[in-house]
């Protein structure tokens, strides 16, 4: 039983890893505390499902990230940029007014009952690991985490356009004289935030059942990675979001009664030891 949560801790984990990418990515760069992530990666399980009913899961799992990358490019332009100079409050406020416009939007066009996807045939079968039936695509979707991990880590330090995003996470203002073009900039990597938000929602749409009330199930885990790790610190929602996972699972089995609670227990000494989180800068 405990090779088997510790399992979906690792899965839950990964999930988590390409959800928080997003939101940390967009924070280090526009400093929005978007409270809307939730219900991007909402919608874009909901655009995989209708892809995928209407074609393959494999169509899907490239063409809801490319929607909601051109969402987040309209969100930037129309919304986040008008808000990275704003006090905290309004940006709570108009991100929490956008989530539920969001999910108005998802009960309006899909309704309210709970939806399901069913896994890829290539991926429908079971393996045996550790004396226990492990679902083949449940260990894709770790596969998944571990390439996002990767490929932000190598964009981020060895590509120009990774250079770029550092410097203006840094300091926008002299990488702006230096003849960068941080709006742009910040469109692209607000689109990508959102894309990785939407391909978290049509990963986790075969083994998590599809619902307007989605969104609020991994928000708030999102932000107990994203505040553990340090604010836009990708590094620390990495090594957070395993974390997160496997205390959920071993909470799971020794602790079920104060499972829900061990997250922000979690975050609560993490805070006291180093506020400014695993990876975060104390500036």
């Amino acid at each position: 039983m405990l090779a088997i949560n510790l399992f979906n801790g690792l899965v839950y984990g990964a999930l988590l890893i390409v959800m928080c990418s997003g939101l940390a990515l967009i924070y280090g760069l526009r400093r929005v505390v978007n409270f809307a992530h939730g219900s991007l990666y909402m919608m874009g399980a909901y655009l995989g499902y209708t892809i995928s009913t209407q074609s393959n899961f494999w169509v899907a799992l490239l063409a809801a990230p490319a929607v909601m990358a051109l969402v987040g490019v309209l969100l930037d332009r129309y919304c986040f940029r008008l808000l990275q100079d704003r006090e905290p409050l309004t940006v709570v406020l108009v991100t929490f007014g956008l989530l539920l416009i969001i999910e108005d939007l998802v009960v309006s066009v899909w309704g309210k009952s709970n939806l399901s996807v069913p896994a890829p045939e290539l991926l429908n079968f079971s393996l045996e690991l550790f004396g226990a039936q492990l679902p083949a695509y449940r260990i894709a979707v770790i596969f998944v985490g571990a390439a996002v991990a990767l490929g932000l880590s190598l964009w981020l330090r060895y590509s120009k356009a990774g250079l770029f995003v550092r410097a203006a996470s840094t300091d926008p203002v002299t990488t702006s004289m230096q003849g960068v073009n941080t709006d742009r900039l910040s469109a692209a990597v607000v689109g990508l935030g959102t894309a990785l938000a939407g391909l978290a929602g049509v990963v986790a749409a075969p083994f998590l059942s599809l619902s307007p009330s989605m969104s609020a199930d991994v928000i708030i885990d999102s932000f107990v990675v994203v505040v553990i790790g340090g604010l836009g610190s990708l590094a620390g929602a990495f090594i957070a979001a395993m974390v997160l996972g496997m205390v959920q699972a071993i909470g799971a089995v020794y602790l079920p009664d104060a499972a829900v609670l061990l997250p922000f227990v979690l975050m609560i000494a993490i805070l006291i030891w180093k506020p400014s989180g695993l990876a975060g800068s104390r500036t």
